[in-house]
């Protein structure tokens, strides 16, 4: 399996070409895929649809995929990492803009194929695109901030129109996915909302007792539930360290624990040292 690597922090690729030679391949970087013109087929992590037109793709780190061209295709991709967004450029919320962006980095292509399902939307990030493109090529006075600002207001409108695909679906299985990965994806959807996470509305929400949904989550995963859930914040907790300036006590707050003791005890747990440590070292080395 090819691996691709983005070394800048944001590039735009456009190709015309009638035959796809890359073999399937993932990456380490995020990808907004626009076809301008052209039609075939496009496999993301295994899964083949057709593609149009004006259809829109958005692969995160890891997804696997590659095309096939049946009419000559015109593709323009937006390609970045998440230090796109990094504390050098402001961005209007940072905490609800961090809840998407994770939502993407750790959860599979749940819904994959075009993912627009409203044309308003599709319009409103063509005009986006085209404004992107004029920025990246001119490279006027502030051209970095209102394309990060601009990839943010894509990202925010795909991320609701793949949340409101997933939940149109309720309690039905998308072909080539199995019950776990949309327990699993409602999870980190919501891990920001502790009520949402619970057993109780878990179990109702995907048509389960309580006992069952807790055996087979087990069985599935090898953890519980509530393991599953506590080892998932403390990823987002590890990245937020990272890639942030939220205090302690803040990111406490987003994920939901009474206090920043609280988030501490559990982080030292599985880290072996406070959240302040952490941070202390990465920022060392």
């Amino acid at each position: 399996m090819n691996r691709y690597t983005l070394h800048e922090t944001f590039v735009v690729h456009q190709y015309s070409i009638d035959e796809w030679e890359a073999e399937p391949h993932n990456h380490n970087y995020f990808e907004i895929i626009f076809i301008d013109k052209g039609n075939g087929y496009h496999t993301i992590n295994d899964i083949r649809f057709s593609y149009k037109e004006n259809d829109i793709f958005l692969l995160a780190p890891e997804d696997t995929h590659h095309f096939e061209i049946e009419k000559r295709t015109n593709f323009t991709y937006f390609k970045f990492t998440e230090l796109l967004f990094s504390g050098k450029i402001n961005l209007p919320d940072r905490k609800y803009w961090l809840q998407r962006i994770e939502q993407l980095l750790h959860h599979p292509n749940i819904i994959p194929g075009d993912v627009i399902s409203h044309e308003e939307d599709r319009s409103i990030i063509w005009d986006i695109h085209n404004v992107v493109l004029e920025e990246f090529k001119n490279e006027k006075i502030y051209y970095q901030e209102i394309i990060s600002n601009a990839i943010s207001t894509i990202l925010s409108i795909i991320v609701r129109n793949i949340s409101e695909k997933y939940n149109s679906n309720h309690r039905d299985v998308p072909v080539g996915h199995s019950k776990i990965d949309l327990i699993l994806s409602h999870i980190r959807q919501h891990v920001y909302d502790n009520d949402l996470t619970k057993i109780g509305f878990l179990a109702d929400k995907f048509n389960m007792s309580q006992s069952s949904i807790s055996t087979y989550f087990k069985r599935k995963t090898g953890e519980s539930i509530h393991q599953y859930v506590t080892k998932y914040k403390m990823k987002l907790v590890e990245y937020r360290l990272q890639h942030t300036e939220f205090t302690i006590a803040e990111i406490a707050y987003q994920l939901g624990y009474t206090d920043e003791s609280h988030l501490t005890k559990t982080f030292k747990k599985h880290f072996s040292m406070s959240p302040k440590q952490y941070r202390k070292e990465i920022t060392i080395s």
